[in-house]
């Protein structure tokens, strides 16, 4: 008897596992156009007021040793998202810039969107992210 309350316990566990799983959404970036060199610093954010803030519900660094990586994010409620990125290629950990505050290192948004004056805003750099699988290419080393 107690064996059947565990077997059918891990049964329910199992069904809503797999149903919260299908209830959320995966994100994977690939990134293209890459030197392989230093890292890429990722920021993922859920919201215009996080995305002009800086509050994020996500965030990677990958090292870079190809022309190409790829960054996942797992278990996210469906809606709308951004990201930003720059490519720390000398490893100093920041975003370099020139003596009048241009970016001398590479960087990108969500959606390939670009900015004028200033970074991509909210409604260029935001998509819809559904449950299941979800896949933006970034171009990283594209002409600004």
């Amino acid at each position: 008897m107690l064996r059947s309350i565990i077997l059918a316990l891990a049964l329910v566990g199992a069904a809503h596992t797999n149903a919260q799983a299908e209830d959320t959404g995966r994100l994977t970036i690939q990134l293209q156009g890459l030197a392989p060199q230093g890292s890429v610093m990722l920021q993922l954010f859920n919201s215009e007021a996080g995305y002009d803030g800086g509050d994020g519900v996500g965030a990677r660094m990958v090292e870079i040793t190809a022309p190409t990586a790829e960054v996942s994010f797992e278990n996210l409620p469906p809606g709308q998202y951004a990201f930003r990125l720059f490519h720390d290629v000398n490893g100093d950990g920041r975003m370099n810039t020139n003596p009048f505050g241009m970016p001398t290192e590479p960087f990108a948004f969500s959606n390939n969107a670009r900015g004028q004056f200033g970074p991509a805003g909210w409604d260029a750099a935001a998509f819809t992210l559904n449950a299941g699988a979800n896949v933006q290419q970034i171009n990283v080393g594209g002409a600004r």
